[in-house]
């Protein structure tokens, strides 16, 4: 009988953000396949979790997903963890996931944190529905495209940005949408977490004032302004 893959959300930030159920399934299970094994095995030494660890990430290429598809269909338990947040939300863990179906492995969600929740929750802003767009485009060109094209949208959008790439992000935002709100969510869960909520420009002046540090998520109106 074939085992089961297990996609498990684990912190964002704060180690105590994390649920019973995904302990014990990290607990239980044969194996964790995780983005970066360093990572993950900071939060299993924190709870004393001692499951062996496997690599699984953009690199892992299809040698990796049939090993631990054998794996599975040999009757082992497998829990999949991203570094943050749950698994398949803007990293690679959905192809594993999509082979074990292909393969008619049981895969079950043990759910937890997530940055896009998160965020969502102290924006403020109605969000019965959101649009996710993961990472904007690195180069200048195709992120002033990207923003233009949210000239229509009619809900909030959410996206990640990177400390090295937010005021130039917020800047193509500004000249594509105008001066718009905005929330940027800051180390969301850590110790120097931070919610800023107003204008685009508002925005752009805060972190001039403040360089850019630790990780970004962003929650764009693109037909309201503060």
């Amino acid at each position: 009988m074939a085992g089961v893959l297990y996609v498990v959300a684990t912190p964002i930030g704060n180690l105590k953000d994390i649920t019973l159920r995904a302990l014990e399934t990290l607990k239980t299970v044969n194996l964790i396949a995780a983005e970066d094994t360093r990572h993950t095995k900071k939060l299993l030494q924190h709870y004393g979790i001692q499951t062996p660890l496997v690599s699984f990430h953009q690199h892992s290429g299809t040698a990796r997903i049939e090993q631990l598809v054998h794996r599975l269909l040999q009757g082992e338990s497998v829990a999949l963890v991203t570094d943050a947040g749950t698994p398949g939300i803007s990293d690679p863990g959905s192809a594993l996931v999509a082979a074990a179906h292909q393969a008619g492995i049981c895969v079950v969600p043990v759910p937890g944190a997530s940055a896009v929740t998160a965020v969502l929750s102290v924006a403020g802003l109605p969000a019965q529905r959101f649009r996710f767009e993961g990472f904007p485009p690195r180069k200048a060109g195709a992120r002033q495209r990207f923003f233009e094209a949210l000239r229509t949208a009619d809900a909030p959008v959410v996206f990640f940005e990177s400390p090295h790439r937010l005021l130039a992000t917020l800047q193509a935002a500004y000249d594509a949408l105008g001066d718009c709100t905005v929330v940027v969510g800051r180390e969301l869960t850590k110790q120097f977490e931070e919610v800023f909520r107003g204008t685009l420009s508002a925005a752009i002046a805060h972190w001039q004032a403040t360089p850019p540090r630790g990780e970004f998520v962003i929650v764009l109106i693109p037909y309201a302004t503060a």
